[in-house]
């Protein structure tokens, strides 16, 4: 009988321990997923360094690869020069296995990162088939059409390979070393920031076995600064500690990200009483948490009050044209545009006597008169016109934005423009593009 109890009680023992097992982590897997990768970024751009642009692709990079359990243990910015770059890549190495590598792969002269870092790795470059077709595909040309500097995009390092650019001409390049692995990523934040995202992610779970993205929310916003997002979700909205936050600010528009590390169904559900509290103090300023743009988001409304939309510019010098162009919606969206650099060219461009803009007329005035000789252009419902640039009293500069609703009824608003660059026009068209999405119900 004592022994019949021991045998079945080291049985019992037996199949715990053999189910503990089975239930157990696999504990050398874990600790390689739990060690983070470090890695290092160097930033190359003499504007950076100039202080013509403040670097963001280090905060971007950071935000962005930190779920991923990826640790950043330094970033450099240096000099488009072939011997900052090798300097810098030099310290990199020797601080982490991975390098990431910004900027300087474009066509022109002084983008030589990619020879330099052929040089730096020892690893030859070789033009590749499937970049070459690429180019072909996005320029409309064939390879024998394309120019020397552009081919030059299509070369890539012989051991490792690249990372396609659905955005840009220049593809992101894998130099594998047998001690580090470089990357090089383009510098243009457009292409730079969804290559990361979209492919520079899956190539570092194939590499180096970082995990998975769990599950994230991401809300675009308009019309509010960074600061005031985050300040509100400090003082309101309860963020929980496993609840990656990463924030992108680019052109007056903000992006906020939530992750989490888990995609279960209750991962998800917190998310979204997650965006229901952000959106009790927020709900203004929230365009899209599907991805879209702020001109997709535009042109569907417009499409849904009736739409098409005219468009005439002289203060905004056709960016809106541009941006709401670029969006897939432009097609049924956009009825026609006209950009002149001054009152008389529209007048010029759209035919109207001088008599009919006689001076006393005020520059909103005047604009009201061009944006209803576009509509006899094209007879759509909608119309919104952008006058020259106006000095106020105080020396700040506006420009009058008229709008002509389908219904018949007619606005006009005064929108500041910040100056008179490349960054205010930018700033100029999002202001206009969030004053139309406000206007419409």
């Amino acid at each position: 009988m004592k022994q019949n109890l021991f045998l079945n009680t080291a049985l019992f023992l037996w199949v715990l321990a053999t189910r503990l097992a089975a239930q157990a982590p696999d504990t050398a897997q874990d600790s390689r997923q739990a060690k983070p990768l470090d890695y290092f970024i160097v930033v190359t751009g003499g504007e950076l360094l100039a202080g013509a642009y403040a670097d963001a692709h280090t905060h971007y990079i950071v935000r962005t690869l930190h779920p991923l359990g990826c640790r950043c243990v330094g970033s450099l910015i240096v000099d488009d020069e072939r011997g900052e770059i090798l300097d810098a890549c030099r310290y990199a190495t020797n601080h982490a296995a991975l390098v990431l590598v910004t900027g300087g792969l474009g066509p022109t002269p002084n983008d030589i990162t990619r020879k330099v870092l052929a040089e730096f790795t020892g690893i030859p470059l070789k033009e590749n088939p499937e970049v070459v077709a690429s180019l072909e595909r996005r320029l409309h040309q064939t390879r024998t059409q394309l120019l020397p500097n552009l081919l030059q995009q299509a070369r890539i390092p012989e051991r490792g390979g690249f990372l396609p650019n659905p955005n840009g001409t220049a593809a992101g390049l894998l130099f594998e070393m047998a001690s580090a692995t470089v990357v090089a990523l383009p510098g243009p934040p457009r292409e730079l920031q969804p290559m990361v995202r979209n492919e520079l992610t899956g190539y570092l779970r194939r590499r180096f076995g970082v995990r998975d993205f769990g599950t994230s929310l991401t809300l675009r916003f308009v019309g509010v600064g960074q600061s005031v997002i985050d300040q509100t979700i400090k003082d309101h909205v309860a963020v929980a500690p496993d609840v990656t936050i990463t924030s992108l600010f680019e052109g007056s528009r903000v992006d906020f990200t939530f992750s989490l590390p888990g995609n279960q169904p209750a991962d998800r559900e917190r998310l979204k009483q997650l965006e229901a509290k952000l959106r009790e103090h927020l709900e203004d300023y929230v365009y899209a948490a599907d991805g879209s743009t702020l001109e997709a988001v535009v042109l569907r409304k417009i499409l849904a009050g009736g739409g098409p939309l005219t468009l005439l510019e002289i203060g905004s010098r056709g960016h809106l044209a541009t941006a709401l162009g670029a969006s897939p919606e432009a097609a049924r969206g956009l009825a026609g545009a006209f950009a002149a650099p001054s009152v008389e060219g529209a007048a010029q461009l759209l035919r109207i006597s001088p008599t009919a803009l006689a001076a006393g007329h005020s520059a909103a005035e005047q604009t009201r008169i061009l944006a209803g000789a576009a509509l006899e252009t094209t007879h759509s419902p909608w119309v919104l016109a952008v006058g020259p640039a106006e000095t106020e009293a105080n020396n700040n500069r506006s420009v009058s934005v008229v709008i002509k609703f389908p219904d018949g009824h007619w606005d006009t608003q005064k929108v500041g423009l910040r100056d008179a660059g490349e960054l205010g026009r930018l700033s100029l068209t999002t202001q206009i593009l969030d004053l139309l999405r406000r206007q419409i119900k």
